[in-house]
C-alpha cells in the first residue's frame, strides 16, 4: 500500500508550499510571513485518490506587540483622547531585557475607589474612638 501524498498550500495561494509523503514532520517558518491572519490548507491524497482536506486559521504576530490604553476598539470617541501607547517585541532570546518589556498601565478607577474608602474609614474610626481624657 503507497503511503499517503501531503499538500500543503498557505492563504490562498494556487502553488503548494509543500508536497510530501506522509508521515512527515513539517515547519512552518512565520519569520517569512506578514503579521495577520492566515490559512493553513492541508490536502492529503490516499493511493485510490481520495481527497481529505483541514483548513487551520492562525495568527502571525512576530512583529513588536502594540499596545494602546485610552480608547477600545470600534469606541465613539470626541474631544481630545490621552493614550498611552507601547510596542515591544521579543527581541533576542539569547538576553533578557527589563526596561520596556511590560507595558505600563494607569490605576484603575476601582482601586482609587477602594483606597478612598478605606482612608475613609479610617478618618470615621479615628474620629468615633479618639477619647480625650482631661488629666
Amino acid at each position: 500500500m503507497d503511503a499517503s501524498e501531503i499538500i500543503i498550500f498557505l492563504d490562498d495561494e494556487k502553488a503548494p508550499i509543500a508536497h510530501l509523503k506522509a508521515p512527515v514532520h513539517f515547519e512552518l517558518d512565520t519569520n517569512k510571513l506578514v503579521d495577520g491572519q492566515h490559512t493553513l490548507r492541508v490536502v492529503s491524497k490516499d493511493s485510490t485518490g481520495k481527497e481529505g482536506i483541514r483548513v487551520i486559521p492562525f495568527e502571525v504576530r512576530n512583529g513588536p506587540a502594540i499596545s494602546v490604553e485610552g480608547i477600545k476598539e470600534n469606541a465613539i470617541v470626541n474631544g481630545v483622547l490621552p493614550l498611552m501607547i507601547n510596542a515591544y517585541s521579543k527581541g533576542d532570546t539569547e538576553k533578557f531585557y527589563i526596561a520596556g518589556s511590560e507595558t505600563p498601565k494607569s490605576i484603575p478607577t476601582w482601586v482609587w475607589i477602594l483606597i478612598i474608602l478605606f482612608i475613609g474609614w479610617g478618618i470615621y474610626y479615628l474620629i468615633s474612638y479618639y477619647n480625650i481624657n482631661p488629666a
